[in-house]
């Protein structure tokens, strides 16, 4: 890995694509919809044209956010184990806190990646993933919050464990 292109760092917020509504499963087992897998290969395909190709991956267990992880990475190469600079394989992490967390707690999982990723991208569930971007940027975050497959990019000035703020670069809406 090495510290991003130029020596930046780009962390990749991405909340899980549209899933069932089941008041008989529990709700981390919940699947996608249809439509979620198609716009969860959206959102790998639009990272791939913006060359936001990731170096970590942070994901909750959730089910519905495992099938998005793999229908992003479908969407960026055509193969769930590539991605990172060059076709390099992501470094995936399920992180438990991941699911029902806090911004803070989500804050922490990035901030406990390798130091030298260029490139994090963090799967997770509302309001936790939609309030994380409101703490890096306040002037910028969507006061709606993040809908399902929405996509907001940030460019942190520090390295990941001092991170604190980061301008919100921009924000897309996948859809398959």
């Amino acid at each position: 890995m090495t510290d991003g292109r130029n020596g930046q760092r780009t962390l990749v917020l991405l909340r899980h694509a549209k899933a069932e509504q089941s008041p008989d499963a529990p709700d981390a087992e919940r699947p996608l919809t249809a439509r979620g897998h198609a716009d969860a290969a959206a959102a790998g395909a639009w990272l791939a044209r913006h060359e936001l190709l990731p170096d970590v991956v942070l994901c909750s267990p959730a089910r519905r956010t495992r099938q998005t992880w793999h229908g992003v990475a479908m969407g960026m190469t055509g193969s769930p184990a590539e991605g990172g600079p060059a076709g390099s394989t992501p470094a995936v992490r399920y992180e438990p806190t991941a699911y029902e967390a806090h911004p803070d707690e989500l804050l922490d999982l990035v901030r406990g990646v390798d130091p030298t990723a260029g490139t994090v991208l963090l799967i997770a569930h509302n309001p936790g993933i939609s309030l994380l971007s409101a703490l890096l940027d306040p002037e910028r975050a969507d006061p709606d919050g993040l809908r399902t497959t929405d996509i907001v990019v940030h460019r942190p000035a520090t390295a990941w464990p001092t991170l604190t703020r980061a301008p919100l670069l921009t924000r897309h809406t996948a859809r398959g």
